[in-house]
């Protein structure tokens, strides 16, 4: 017990400092090519901390874990929205462009219906399974998506809203920080979820539970902690891009990779979590026409954080 606890701390720092390089690789690079960090949160840095989810998921697939492939998705996508963007903007009101508006959350949420048309039989039969070519199907999805960040890349020349102050670093050293970095956040994530579930398994929890919040914990860490990073050097871009985009990563690519390895049955039981996170996407795309106009203020991510702390009592009282 003593020896995974400290494995989980290990974890926890190997995590927390991966996003700080991580952070200030893509910042750099986002500067020397004058690319904006949106662009940068949205592919390297949202891949880079979805990279967790794709190990623990290709690895709960493969063993015929169902609950807890649903369970790290939809909890960690939840988190990511409520807890993640909720400190972040607590730390600093997040300002979001125009295109993360109109374009990224509405594509998240488009993610959360196809994954609810899929796995809920509203099209068609298939007995609860999310299957392989559906799968495949979302692959196309995220393939689009990649298409889109292209365009952005292509088009999307403009400076930071706020942009950090940078060292000038040459190109190897940059993409030495983003690879380290990358690397840090899957030893470090692996660490904290593998022992995080061997701690909760000892105590007895349903899997569904240590997916929706142990695991989907863990493997949010990167997020929470390249988001909070970012938030803390006021780089809000690469806070809210990161989060958009690692929400998209996970239910386009990562489930998508995960239904392709095996497929996956799905519970009923998830579609209230997929409620919550449905609820959540519109509670932040109304927040940027509330307050101050396409900014996330303090008193919207308390809300979203004590939206999160009802639902976790929810839970809770659900397994007891």
């Amino acid at each position: 017990m003593i020896f995974q606890l400290g494995l989980l701390i290990i974890g926890f720092v190997i995590l927390i400092k991966s996003a700080d390089w991580m952070v200030d690789g893509a910042s750099n690079l986002a500067k020397k090519y004058n690319i904006s960090d949106l662009a940068i949160g949205l592919t390297v840095v949202a891949f880079g901390t979805s990279a967790p989810e794709l190990v623990v998921n290709s690895v709960a697939a493969f063993q015929n874990h169902p609950d807890i492939v649903f369970g790290n998705i939809i909890g960690s996508n939840n988190m990511n929205i409520y807890i993640v963007l909720g400190l972040a903007g607590i730390i600093t009101p997040l300002a979001v462009q125009s295109c993360t508006v109109w374009k990224e959350i509405p594509i998240s949420l488009l993610a959360i219906i196809v994954l609810f048309l899929f796995t809920n039989e509203i099209l068609y039969t298939n007995n609860q399974l999310l299957t392989r070519w559906e799968g495949f199907v979302l692959l196309i999805f995220f393939v689009l998506f990649l298409l889109y960040v292209y365009k952005q890349l292509k088009t999307d020349t403009s400076s930071a809203l706020e942009t950090p102050v940078v060292k000038n670093m040459s190109l190897s050293k940059i993409w030495i920080l983003i690879i380290i970095g990358i690397s840090g956040l899957v030893i470090g994530g692996k660490l904290v979820v593998d022992n995080a579930g061997l701690l909760a398994v000892s105590l007895g929890i349903s899997e569904k539970i240590i997916g929706l919040t142990i695991v989907a914990f863990g493997t949010s860490l990167p997020e929470l902690a390249t988001s909070v990073v970012a938030a803390i050097k006021k780089n809000n871009n690469i806070a809210v891009g990161n989060i958009i985009g690692s929400n998209i990563f996970n239910l386009f690519l990562i489930l998508g990779v995960s239904a392709v390895i095996r497929p996956i049955k799905y519970s009923n039981a998830f579609n209230t979590d997929m409620l919550i996170l449905t609820l959540g996407t519109f509670i932040l795309f109304i927040a940027m026409f509330t307050g101050k106009r396409k900014k996330l203020d303090r008193w919207e991510a308390a809300i979203m954080l004590a939206v999160f702390i009802a639902y976790t009592i929810y839970l809770i009282a659900g397994e007891m």
